[in-house]
């Protein structure tokens, strides 16, 4: 019995790339947003939903199967982040809005969470490591400017968002490529 479920574990593909690739999409139309080409749309708010949202949440529980707490754990996490965030932003849940304090709030406390996994990625690749820390100081920006109230503050996370989405996108295609070609093709170091 043990050896059937080792070799199942076994069999389950890599699911990183879908994790990273539904991460940095997501992230890098949001961030375009910031950076003031487009309102806060459909466009944005469906990727949110299901390729932000849904397929990093199915990538987190591949990653439970497969045994990886850190995956788990960060696509899990983000997937709902991603789902949060549309509820949020098209006034779904009943209630009062959410106001700028309860926004930097919410924008901190995601900070908090990826300085945590940040540290964990510190055996990783330096590819991963520079998507969490991108976002680390991603989410503590958009902090900042929802406490600040500085509208400038949006463009800045604009830039640092496309960056950490671009890396995303990066490591995704390198995780599926090198693993698909049977060698580097994308160095991740």
């Amino acid at each position: 019995m043990v050896d059937n479920v080792s070799t199942l574990t076994n069999n389950i593909a890599n699911p990183a790339g879908l994790g990273l690739l539904a991460f940095g999409m997501t992230t890098i139309l949001l961030s375009l947003h910031n950076l003031g080409l487009y309102e806060l749309d459909s466009v944005i708010l469906s990727m949110g939903i299901f390729y932000g949202g849904l397929a990093q949440v199915i990538a987190g529980l591949f990653e439970f199967r497969k045994g990886n707490t850190f995956g788990a754990t960060a696509f899990t996490s983000y997937g709902l982040f991603w789902l949060t965030f549309v509820l949020i932003n098209t006034g779904l849940v009943p209630g009062a809005a959410a106001d700028n304090v309860s926004l930097g709030a919410y924008f901190a406390v995601w900070g908090i969470l990826t300085l945590f996994l940040f540290i964990g990625t510190l055996k990783g690749t330096r590819a991963l490591q520079g998507v969490f820390l991108t976002l680390t100081i991603l989410f503590f920006i958009v902090s900042i400017r929802n406490l600040s109230e500085m509208s400038d503050i949006a463009y800045i996370a604009g830039v640092v968002g496309i960056i950490c989405g671009g890396l995303a996108m990066y490591t995704a295609f390198g995780e599926v490529l090198n693993e698909q070609l049977g060698r580097t093709v994308l160095p991740l170091g």
